[in-house]
């Protein structure tokens, strides 16, 4: 194994990204390392850069959904079903490598996702802390850390093609309560959109309308099951006109927000029907206030709105069981149109803030992609 490894490094919000080479850690029993395939460049990313989160320990290796192969591992290490993870084969991990398991938020409240405790690969850990990014050659699980195997026939291109986008729009989807036949409008069609329109549709949606910009997204949304798509640059009140005349006049049962615009809450309030469902899943950053109108949006409307906040670990293990099932039919590797060397991880940073790439992917180029998982 190599002595040292490169890593593309965050130094601080609005500072240029550099490379720099860490040491290999050492292994305690229980421990893993994994050599990088691929780490996606997401929103949380831009939001790093440009320092909109909280108490981030600057500087930081990003990445905090990634797709590896274990390279090394020192005893043994199992996955959630008991088996043990071998050298040689792809997996993935829970990016939220610690919760503690003893608080109010986790033992009370049933939402470990708001543990203050938490820690997550890409965010809260400081390059001080070692390779607990995935913008690197190589990332330490330390024990504890939960991997998960590919299930047969997933390849690791179409996982991280829906990457953190899919599974915190499973946990929206799974909050939405989709019923057949229902329809839902899905404001936004970036990553998370994207995959919240697949999972609609998969769920058993009539009608899945996308609301976004710009037209190339937007036909991509039908590819992954939109039936109608809207342009933001129809003004509001004709966008919310014609979803009701799409819904016999009633508006969407559920609205899934994924834009982190503040303007689109008070959008997905217009476009519900009464007594329908509204999720807010882009807001992870404070993007600023919105004015809403209580009695006519809400009250009177008997609307009923969850806001979604990051991802477990059975979200993880569906998503991975998604993407090998129904990656076929919903091209979430499409999604990936550009790979960036670490070298470029600047540049894949700044297409992803400018909207040019709908998903960027760091493939540090230690090891040749695999074929899918056996």
């Amino acid at each position: 194994m190599p002595a040292t490894y490169r890593a593309a490094i965050m130094p601080g919000p609005h500072e240029p990204i550099r490379v720099e080479e860490f040491p290999a850690p050492t292994l305690m029993p229980g421990a893993a390392l994994l050599h990088t395939l691929y780490s996606e460049v997401c929103g949380t990313d831009v939001h790093l850069h440009h320092g909109k989160l909280q108490g981030v320990p600057y500087p930081l290796i990003p990445g905090h959904v990634s797709v590896g192969v274990i390279a090394e591992v020192n005893g043994r290490v199992y996955d959630v079903e008991g088996k043990i993870i071998k050298e040689g084969e792809p997996v993935t991990f829970l990016d939220v490598a610690e919760t503690c398991n003893a608080c109010y938020e986790c033992l009370v409240t049933k939402q470990p996702t708001r543990c203050p405790h938490r820690k997550v690969y890409g965010v809260t850990y400081g390059a001080k802390d070692g390779l607990l990014g995935g913008w690197s050659e190589a990332i330490w699980i330390p024990p504890g850390v939960k991997l998960l195997r590919f299930p047969p026939g997933l390849r690791a291109e179409t996982f991280i093609g829906g990457g953190c986008g899919l599974v915190t729009s499973l946990h929206a989807v799974d909050l939405g309560g989709i019923r057949l036949g229902q329809s839902v409008a899905v404001l936004g069609v970036g990553p998370v959109g994207q995959s919240a329109i697949a999972l609609a549709a998969l769920s058993g949606a009539a009608e899945v309308i996308a609301i976004g910009a710009p037209s190339d997204r937007l036909a991509f949304a039908r590819r992954m099951g939109a039936t109608q798509v809207l342009g933001l640059d129809i003004p509001s009140e004709d966008r919310a006109t014609q979803v009701r005349a799409w819904t016999r006049g009633k508006g969407v049962d559920l609205v899934i927000e994924a834009t982190g615009a503040p303007d689109a809450v008070s959008q997905a309030l217009d476009l519900v029907r009464d007594g329908g469902r509204v999720v807010i899943a882009g807001h992870y950053t404070n993007n600023g206030p919105v004015s809403l109108h209580p009695h006519f949006q809400i009250n009177k409307k008997h609307v009923e709105i969850k806001g979604c906040w990051g991802s477990e670990f059975h979200h993880f293990f569906r998503a991975l069981d998604i993407a090998a099932r129904f990656g076929d039919r919903f091209p979430w590797g499409d999604l990936v149109k550009n790979r960036y060397p670490l070298e470029r991880a600047g540049e894949a940073l700044d297409a992803v803030a400018n909207r040019a790439v709908l998903k960027a992917i760091i493939a540090p180029q230690i090891l040749p992609s695999l074929p899918p998982a056996a």
